[in-house]
């Protein structure tokens, strides 16, 4: 990895995002875990083979991908230098997801300033796992503001920290458990011993970046708003917050956005009819209005542009 493929993949996100003619990997990915996933299920009533076939396919997946990637870059490299750097650009800008973050947010917020509740929710449906049916807008803008926050991390920082560590098959090996955790790593029955492994080595890749975003948005709070006073409140609700939520790693960047837009994120959230509380985030010093997304999508912007900043100090 070069720090030009490195800005050329930030390039390509920023001016095309995620075309929808354009085959994703994450959807070959997620194909194969699709496939996997009714012999995994047979293993439910067995504890010790569910978790161990969870682990054996946490190892595989991810190896697979990497692989995958390193030979065809690898491979690319032979027939010409020139063409091994466009390869890695190419997987290294589809590793990122900044763009597609903003296209969907924006039809979020298009929608309810529109007056369109209904379209609201479903753009926001498009983004989150929770029911939306029946949100109100403050929940839909609740929704979006988290989705943002915690997309910050795991689909821009993330990736960038793995590309700038270990090129594209290691942003792609992260990518893999991402999905993995997405699709099967559920603390619920019938995944819970299945999807164990996958929903820990997720955790585990995700520690740092999660803590380097939020630390990132406090900055961009700072930068954004021209006030130290904000960067501060964003790095005190960091603190007090952002161990509060079930993930170890989601609720630093989500308290890191609520305290720089001086908003409450949190609470009550139904997922396939069954409701789950979260413990609340933030101050509610700012009502959850629609202005917010906007808002959170700028610090967004801000924060992944420090990020792409020390990826290139770190390849460097």
């Amino acid at each position: 990895m070069t720090m030009t493929v490195l800005l050329g993949a930030c390039a390509l996100d920023l001016a095309i995002g995620d075309p929808r003619w354009l085959p994703h990997p994450v959807r070959w990915i997620g194909c194969l875990i699709d496939r996997l996933e009714r012999p995994l299920l047979s293993t439910v009533g067995h504890r010790i083979v569910a978790t161990s076939a969870g682990v054996a396919v946490t190892l595989v997946v991810p190896g697979l991908v990497f692989g995958f990637v390193w030979g065809l870059v690898q491979g690319a490299h032979q027939l010409h230098p020139q063409l091994g750097l466009m390869v890695e650009m190419v997987f290294s800008f589809l590793a990122l997801a900044a763009r597609d973050l903003q296209d969907h947010a924006k039809a979020v917020w298009h929608a309810l300033v529109g007056g369109s509740l209904d379209e609201a929710r479903r753009a926001v449906g498009r983004i989150v796992g929770r029911d939306t049916a029946s949100l109100s807008e403050s929940e839909i803008v609740r929704a979006t503001v988290e989705t943002v926050a915690e997309s910050t991390s795991d689909g821009i920082v993330a990736p960038l920290f793995f590309l700038a560590v270990g090129g594209a098959p290691l942003a792609w090996t992260y990518k893999a458990v991402n999905t993995l955790d997405s699709m099967i790593g559920h603390p619920e029955p019938p995944f819970r011993h299945i999807g164990w492994a996958s929903a820990r080595l997720d955790d585990v890749m995700n520690w740092l970046p999660a803590r380097v975003t939020g630390l990132l948005i406090a900055v961009a709070a700072g930068l954004r708003y021209r006030s130290l006073a904000r960067l501060h409140q964003a790095w005190v609700v960091l603190s007090r917050d952002g161990g509060h939520h079930p993930s170890p790693n989601s609720g630093r960047p989500e308290a890191a956005m609520a305290g720089a837009l001086l908003v409450q994120l949190g609470g009550a959230n139904v997922y396939d009819g069954i409701v789950k509380a979260r413990p609340m985030i933030g101050t509610a010093v700012r009502p959850l209005t629609p202005e917010l997304i906007p808002e959170a999508l700028s610090l967004m912007w801000i924060a992944s542009a420090l990020a792409a900043g020390l990826a290139c100090l770190v390849l460097w």
